[in-house]
């Protein structure tokens, strides 16, 4: 267990969540707590920065263009892998089921509980053990939606990569190499990618 995963986790969950007037006073402390590890704040700086110097209404509009109103970048981690399909509420369940067995009650918050931002929280402030595992056998889910944030120019790829360099081995350079981390042949479709049409990729159940 590493204090600086943690950290990473944390301020992860919160940069990728919805900008709220909370989450924005939490900046200094974010900056702080990365600071004390030697190269985590760049990662983080980008977005950072954003949130402290973009008017409220406009970085509550940006969030929702981003990650509520189209699937490129979605922050549900078994979208990418059971799509919308029936067994998708067995995987939920699964998540649910990891929860419970931490023997806490993780207030949902009207959010599914694959939701990146939750499971990075969970992994940092409730079992870490148990929260990395889960991110672990998400790993092309993460990959996937690092390479479409990179694709698109967004801040918040350089946070997927440094929550996916926690995890074992380096990171696939392209949608091909996610491709093969997750055991499939080349990519005639990925979910919520372009030029790829929705296309399920498989992961490691634990």
């Amino acid at each position: 267990m590493s204090r600086r995963d943690r950290v990473v986790y944390l301020a992860a969950a919160w940069c990728l969540s919805y900008p709220d007037p909370e989450l924005v006073a939490r900046v200094p402390l974010m900056r702080a707590a990365l600071n004390e590890f030697d190269g985590a704040l760049p990662d983080f700086a980008p977005v950072l920065d954003l949130l402290e110097r973009t008017p409220a209404m406009d970085l509550q509009a940006q969030y929702v263009s981003e990650f509520d109103l189209g699937r490129r970048h979605a922050l549900h981690l078994s979208y990418w892998t059971d799509g919308d399909t029936r067994r998708r509420g067995e995987v939920l369940a699964a998540f649910k089921e990891a929860y419970r067995r931490s023997d806490v009650l993780v207030d949902l918050d009207g959010e599914l509980p694959d939701y990146l931002p939750m499971v990075l929280e969970y992994a940092a402030r409730v079992d870490f053990a148990a929260g990395h595992e889960l991110l672990a056998s998400y790993r092309p889910s993460l990959e996937m939606l690092r390479l479409g944030l990179l694709r698109d120019g967004l801040p918040q790829a350089r946070i997927l990569a440094a929550v996916c360099a926690t995890l074992p081995g380096k990171s696939p350079q392209d949608e091909q190499a996610v491709m093969r981390m997750a055991g499939l042949g080349p990519p005639t479709e990925a979910v919520g990618l372009d030029p790829y049409d929705p296309r399920l990729l498989p992961v490691r159940r634990t």
